[in-house]
C-alpha cells in the first residue's frame, strides 16, 4: 500500500544515511579503505585519519561517525525553503531563500562540532551561489554559470523528485530551473535527472525499471550516454551471473563511467581541463549511484555499500543510491541502526523534516491537482469538446 509519509521517509532517510556512511570514505580508493578499515565498510565507522582537525587546513571536517556532510545540509536546506513556500521553487527562490538560509542561520554542523553557518561547511562550488547571488547580484537563472562543475546541484535535489512524486518530466524541469542557480553544462543536467530518479522511484508502484526509463527519457548529451554505458555494463555484469566479490561490480562500473568523468582517475589531483562545461561529459556520482541501484535490484543496504566502498565521492554517490532506494522501497528499507546512529550523531531531527516535507508535498499536489482540473477544461475547450458536469 502507498503511504505518502513513508516514501518520503525512505528518501529522505536513505540520504542521510548514504551521505554519513559515504563521508567516511570520501576522497579515498577501494584499496585504502579496505587497508584502513581491515576489510570493506559495512556501517558506520570513524573518520578515515585520526587528526582530521589539522591533516586537511582547507577542509578540517569531522568525517565518519555517522556525522551527515554538506549533502544532507542543503537537503534539508531546500526542504527548509519548500516549507516556507509551500509551492513549485525556481532559481529566484535559491537567491530568495536559499542563500540567506546559507549565510544567516547557524545551525548545529557535525562535521565541526559546532553551531555554524552552512556556507562555512560547504565546498567553493556551493560558495559560490553565495558571492554570485549575495554579492554580485547575478540574474538566478544564469548565475550558475561559470562555476566549476561538479554534483553540488545534484546532491540536494531530492525533495524536487518528492514535489513530482509520479511526474519525473516535471521534476527535471523545476530542478533544472533551481540549478541554473548553482551550475551549468552536465553539473546542471545531472540535477534534473537525479530529480527526476527520486520522482519516478516514489511512485505508487513504481519499479527498477521505471527509474531506468524515466532517467533515460529525460537525460540529455553526455550525462544520457554515461548513464547508458553503466547500465550496459551492469545488464552484461548480472546478466553473465555477476561475482560474489562486490568490488567486481565496483570496477564494471567505474570502468564505464570513465570515459564521462572529467576529474580523472586520480580524485584529489583533478587535471586542469576538469570540470568544464562540455556536451560530451557527466559528473561520476549519478551514472555510478544509478548503477549501484540497477545491479542491486533496489536494494538500500547493498547499492549503498556499494557507493561506500567504491570511494571517490562517496558521499554525494551514497546520498543519491540510499534516496532512489528509499523511493522504491519506503523507510523500513533503510538499516534502522543507521538511522539511529545519524540521527544521534549529527542531531538531525529526521522526522520533522519528514513531516515538515511531506505536508508539503500534499499542499503542492493539490494545488497540482487544481490546475491540471482548469488546464483540462481549457484543453476541452479548444479541441471542442464538452466538460462533464
Amino acid at each position: 500500500m502507498f503511504v505518502l509519509q513513508d516514501r518520503v521517509a525512505g528518501v529522505l532517510a536513505g540520504a542521510a544515511v548514504g551521505d554519513a556512511l559515504g563521508g567516511a570514505t570520501e576522497g579515498w580508493t577501494p584499496d585504502q579503505i579496505e587497508e584502513r578499515h581491515g576489510g570493506r565498510v559495512e556501517g558506520i565507522v570513524g573518520p578515515f585519519l585520526a587528526d582530521w582537525k589539522t591533516a586537511r587546513p582547507i577542509a578540517p571536517y569531522h568525517k565518519g561517525d555517522g556525522h551527515v556532510t554538506d549533502d544532507t545540509l542543503m537537503t534539508h536546506a531546500l526542504v527548509e525553503v519548500y516549507a516556507k513556500r509551500r509551492r513549485h521553487l525556481d532559481a529566484y527562490d535559491v537567491a530568495g531563500d536559499l542563500v540567506p538560509l546559507m549565510i544567516g542561520e547557524r545551525r548545529w554542523v557535525p562535521e565541526l562540532e559546532d553551531d555554524a553557518l552552512i556556507l562555512q561547511r560547504v565546498f567553493l562550488a556551493e560558495k559560490w551561489i553565495v558571492a554570485k547571488l549575495h554579492y554580485g547580484h547575478a540574474d538566478p537563472r544564469e548565475a550558475g554559470v561559470g562555476n566549476i562543475v561538479n554534483c553540488g546541484a545534484t546532491m540536494y535535489m531530492a525533495p524536487v523528485g518528492l514535489v513530482h512524486i509520479g511526474d519525473a518530466r516535471g521534476a527535471y524541469a523545476e530542478a533544472i530551473d533551481i540549478a541554473g542557480a548553482h551550475q551549468s553544462s552536465y553539473g546542471r543536467e545531472a540535477a534534473g535527472v537525479f530529480a527526476a530518479a527520486v520522482a519516478a522511484s516514489a511512485a505508487p508502484g513504481a519499479t527498477i525499471a521505471d527509474v531506468r526509463a524515466a532517467v533515460l527519457d529525460v537525460a540529455h548529451d553526455g550525462t544520457a550516454a554515461a548513464i547508458r554505458a553503466v547500465f550496459d555494463a551492469v545488464d552484461d555484469f548480472m546478466g553473465a551471473g555477476g561475482s560474489d566479490d562486490p568490488r567486481d561490480l565496483a570496477r564494471i562500473v567505474r570502468t564505464a563511467v570513465a570515459p564521462f568523468d572529467t576529474v580523472g582517475d586520480h580524485y584529489r589531483a583533478p587535471a586542469m581541463d576538469a570540470r568544464l562545461p562540455s556536451r560530451t561529459k557527466s559528473i561520476e556520482e549519478l551514472p555510478v549511484a544509478l548503477g549501484f541501484v540497477v545491479a542491486r535490484d533496489g536494494d538500500l543496504r547493498a547499492a549503498v555499500l556499494d557507493a561506500v566502498n567504491y570511494g571517490r565521492d562517496s558521499d554525494s554517490i551514497a546520498t543519491m543510491a540510499g534516496a532512489i532506494c528509499g523511493g522504491l522501497s519506503g523507510y523500513d528499507a533503510v538499516p534502522s541502526e543507521w538511522v539511529s546512529g545519524v540521527t544521534t550523531a549529527s542531531r538531525l531531527d529526521l522526522d520533522g523534516v519528514v513531516a515538515s516535507m511531506t505536508d508539503v508535498v500534499r499542499d503542492v499536489a493539490r494545488a497540482d491537482a487544481d490546475r491540471a482540473t482548469q488546464r483540462a477544461a481549457a484543453l476541452a475547450t479548444v479541441l471542442g469538446r464538452e466538460t462533464a458536469a
